[in-house]
């Protein structure tokens, strides 16, 4: 049974660690070769520039990472919530080129971790404050289905007109 995240929508019956590669490339694709400029640009008045993306989605590769192994090797492991606006500001140095290079390595590191573990370890389980009881599973849906929200956000930033 396929898990229900906040990103379901986003990520439908897709195989969750193809569309996590598949989502990796598009990134890289459309953000390589931007200029600082570019990277500054945003989606829609008051919402996160392509930097602010990139660097939220590095942050969360580190963070769901994270929270993958500690519930693979502790037992009765129980996740701490971050909050993703205080540690956004807390990169506001982090250029967008190298945002997009740290996420790129953490997704290919996740990648190959999520792809080597048994339907039993994806059903390991896990706490977290917010959303109760979790699963290894349920966190690779959730990564897949968010890529999927932040993709299109970055894609209609490509679309928009460079800065001069």
């Amino acid at each position: 049974m396929t898990p229900k995240t906040p990103y379901s929508t986003y990520l439908g019956d897709r195989e969750p660690i193809a569309s996590m590669r598949d989502t990796s490339e598009r990134i890289r694709a459309l953000t390589d070769g931007w200029s600082r400029p570019q990277f500054e640009r945003t989606y829609a008045p008051g919402k996160w520039t392509a930097r602010q993306i990139l660097t939220h989605l590095a942050e969360t590769e580190m963070a769901l990472g994270y929270r993958v192994r500690m519930a693979l090797c502790s037992p009765a492991y129980a996740a701490q919530p971050f909050d993703q606006d205080a540690w956004i500001v807390k990169e506001s140095r982090t250029t967008g080129a190298e945002a997009a290079a740290a996420r790129f390595a953490l997704r290919q590191m996740n990648l190959s971790l999520f792809a080597a573990l048994s339907a039993a370890e994806r059903q390991t389980p896990f706490t977290h404050p917010e959303y109760g009881a979790l699963t290894v599973d349920w966190v690779i849906h959730q990564m897949a289905g968010h890529d999927l929200n932040h993709v299109q956000q970055l894609e209609t930033i490509a679309a928009s007109p460079s800065p001069v």
